[in-house]
């Protein structure tokens, strides 16, 4: 399994045990309350899902590299629902 595999599947274990649904897990990340997921947000996701601190900031960064489609550097819910869509699969 690579590095991405890896973390994708503590994301998703993260989710799925912790969380009634993606929306909640969302929600509770969201921690102003804005609708978005911001790079600090995304790493305490991270740091939940038990990824090496280390890591956390490259992670977060490629996250929303990849994820964030209108370029505000910030993961809405839509773009959310993509990103977890994809790691469910």
């Amino acid at each position: 399994m690579s590095a991405k595999e890896d973390i994708l599947k503590k994301i998703q274990i993260l989710i799925t045990n912790h969380f009634k649904t993606p929306e909640e897990a969302f929600r509770f990340f969201d921690e102003d309350a804005n609708g978005k997921l911001s790079k600090s947000e995304i790493k305490n996701l991270l740091k939940e899902a038990e990824i090496s601190g280390f890591i956390r900031g490259i992670v977060s960064s490629k996250l929303i590299e990849g994820y964030d489609k209108d370029g505000d550097e910030l993961i809405n819910w839509t773009e959310f629902q993509v990103a977890i869509s994809e790691i469910s699969n």
